[in-house]
């Protein structure tokens, strides 16, 4: 997601959330304008989809473990990886995306 929107404090710290997808980082897989439920206290594993604080913005990209250490990535090759994430800065784990109004497009992560 490039240009998220979110307070920090506008959800309980253990209540899932959803966002939209803005932008094209995420894309093929997450196309602009999906859903996605965020589950705060999901398990960080490497591949996992997070929500992340990272420089000074929300960001939205895939967890990848390397040489010990936790980096994002965007899926689409153009946005490069993140340098390494301390794991305080994830806000939650993607669960499941949707396309609001089509309920068969839905596609559950966990």
């Amino acid at each position: 997601m490039q240009a998220l929107e979110m307070q920090a404090s506008s959800c309980s710290g253990s209540e899932s959330f959803a966002l939209m997808v803005v932008g094209h980082s995420m894309a093929p897989e997450f196309l602009e304008g999906e859903i996605i439920i965020i589950e705060p206290d999901g398990a960080l594993k490497d591949g996992a989809f997070v929500l992340a604080w990272y420089q000074d913005e929300w960001t939205f990209r895939q967890l990848s473990a390397v040489n010990g250490k936790w980096i994002l990535r965007a899926l689409n090759p153009a946005f490069a990886d993140s340098d390494p994430i301390d794991e305080t800065a994830i806000r939650g784990v993607i669960i499941q995306k949707a396309l609001p109004g089509r309920r068969r497009a839905s596609k559950f992560y966990i």
